[in-house]
């Protein structure tokens, strides 16, 4: 992972232009000028001059940009952009300014728009090392790998103390089997800050590929045995055995990583190759699939190259269609509701039975209808409904329970989730993406319907440890691929209504409703389902739906005559 430093490195960096008067210490604006106050004593007293609208000009183009700073920590690119936009109207000049926003357009996606801002703030100042540093990121996961290495080589030029520009430069000189270069720049790297992870796991990789194995093994052991569940080690000792050729010592490890967090892209990716390798294709393709699909626009360096090969391997391995699948229809629902460690949800059970009844009544060939769901059963029952699918042209999952969004992913909770911080939710809780996944082997028609828009019980108690934004309420919006369709019960970031006195909710009592409507197109379907809701909650709740299904052909849950 290249990027293994807290985004408020950068922003000390990044703010290094901003000019310093001499107020009394002590006072909000003292301290949020003072470039080496603690962050978060410089974030709340920035926060409060601008609520107050106590600073104008400069002053308050610094406040904007330290808010800014705050809200890419918490992964809220859309109102970090706003932000720093607003600061730049005041200060266009401020270099720190432009970086910082060039770092949130490529978290969210947006890597033209990065590079304009690094570019301008180069422009302004060739000297600034840090904005190389980040276009030279870009540079890598465009494969421009040259040019990567140029942007490293002036970061540490002109910032010869930042530490992620040696183990940048470090990486893509491994990648060009520059290994003798690799080795030096770690080497400085360590004499800058020994005890950095990132130097370790990431020489870690640079020895497996100059297969020095056990150089290798000796780098990512040690860094394991220091942090046991330090899922980025275990999976780079995982490749590194895969290189060697030891694929049941990779297997074992990216297990591991799985048992830990059955999210983890790289692991699913590496565990794929183990299977195909071993010609179980069943298997292979069922964890491609699971580290195929993304709803947001942007992963880490490693996770991308991961997603890339699972993407590859999966189109190779997925099998054409036959006439004998044609027109089957298969579906999962699930109902959460007996929660063990927060309140019980009394709804989810009876309003999946509702749906589960329907479908099976509009002749869905299989049903899969299952409630109260742990973790490790949720995942199971996912890989179980793929196969299903992977027969299919239809395959639909409609999930009732809690869900909400963390740190912009979205998260399925299983019945024993506990929750007590917010970087549990990777581990404890259901990517939106492994649903995807499950209905992703369908070839045709893949829905995910989502009555989950409640509000997170866990938030009161929930620890903030990660920096991250953390929702009260609902889900992001999400950006599904091709041939994909997702349907909130309520809009993002709202909540959707339980029924009263024992009744269905409103979104599954029109959904059983209006689907068994015939001749009314998939798309147009969702779109009365919306209206019904919303005039059913007195315009309480607005259904939402991202994606669509193939555009070429129309698709009905009841076809007529």
């Amino acid at each position: 992972m290249l990027r293994l430093v807290p985004l408020t490195l950068v922003a000390l960096a990044a703010c290094a232009s901003i000019a310093a008067a001499d107020p009394q210490p002590g006072d909000d604006l003292a301290t949020c000028r003072d470039r080496q106050a603690d962050m978060q004593a410089r974030a709340q007293a920035c926060d409060n001059l601008l609520n107050a609208d106590r600073v104008t000009g400069k002053d308050k183009a610094t406040a904007l940009t330290v808010r800014g700073n705050t809200l890419i920590n918490k992964r809220d690119y859309v109102h970090a952009i706003e932000t720093l936009s607003m600061a730049l109207d005041l200060d266009a000049d401020n270099v720190g300014t432009l970086n910082l926003r060039g770092l949130a357009y490529e978290r969210k996606g947006q890597d033209d728009l990065a590079m304009a801002d690094y570019n301008l703030a180069l422009q302004k100042r060739p000297t600034y090392g840090v904005p190389y540093n980040n276009r030279g990121i870009i540079q890598m996961r465009r494969k421009a790998l040259q040019s990567a290495l140029d942007d490293f080589t002036l970061s540490i030029k002109y910032a010869p103390k930042f530490l992620l520009g040696y183990t940048n430069r470090a990486r893509v000189r491994t990648l060009l089997k520059d290994y003798d270069g690799a080795l030096a720049d770690f080497a400085d790297a360590e004499k800058i800050d020994p005890n950095a992870q990132q130097i370790t796991a990431n020489r870690c990789m640079t020895y497996g590929m100059m297969g020095k194995f056990d150089e290798a093994l000796a780098d990512c052991n040690g860094l394991i045995q220091k942090l046991p569940k330090y899922q980025y080690a275990i999976n780079n000792r995982g490749d590194v055995y895969m290189m060697k050729g030891d694929i049941d010592a990779a297997l074992k490890d990216y297990n591991t990583v799985l048992q830990l967090n059955p999210n983890n892209v790289r692991a699913h990716s590496g565990r794929g190759q183990i299977y195909e390798r071993k010609h179980d294709l069943a298997q292979a393709r069922a964890d491609y699939r699971s580290a195929a699909y993304a709803l947001t626009a942007f992963d880490e360096l490693d996770v991308a190259r991961a997603r890339a090969k699972a993407q590859e391997r999966l189109a190779a391995l997925t099998p054409q269609a036959t006439g004998g699948a044609t027109g089957r229809r298969v579906a999962l629902v699930i109902g959460n509701g007996a929660y063990k460690n927060v309140h019980a949800l009394p709804n989810p059970p009876r309003d999946s039975k509702l749906v589960a009844t329907v479908l099976h009544d509009l002749g869905f060939q299989t049903v899969m209808s299952t409630s109260d769901l742990t973790r490790d059963k949720f995942f199971q029952t996912l890989q179980a409904f793929a196969e299903e699918a992977e027969k299919a042209d239809w395959a639909m999952v409609y999930y009732a329970g809690h869900g909400f969004e963390i740190g912009g992913v979205n998260y399925l909770v299983p019945v024993d989730a506990k929750l007590s911080a917010d970087k549990d939710a990777e581990t404890e809780a259901v990517a939106l993406e492994q649903v995807i996944a499950a209905v992703g082997a369908a070839r045709k028609v893949r829905l995910v319907v989502l009555d989950a828009c409640r509000d997170n019980p866990f938030a009161p108690t929930m620890q903030r440890t990660l920096s991250l934004k953390l929702v009260d309420k609902g889900f992001s919006n999400i950006e599904p691929g091709a041939g994909f369709m997702v349907v909130y019960a309520a809009k993002h970031g709202e909540t959707a209504m339980d029924g009263d006195g024992g009744a269905n909710s409103p979104f599954a009592t029109a959904l059983a409703r209006d689907i068994k409507e015939p001749r009314v197109e998939i798309r147009k379907l969702f779109d009365i389902i919306r209206d019904d809701v919303w005039s059913a909650t007195k315009h309480g709740q607005q259904p939402f739906t991202y994606g669509s299904p193939p555009g070429r052909e129309d698709f009905f849950f009841v076809a007529g005559k």
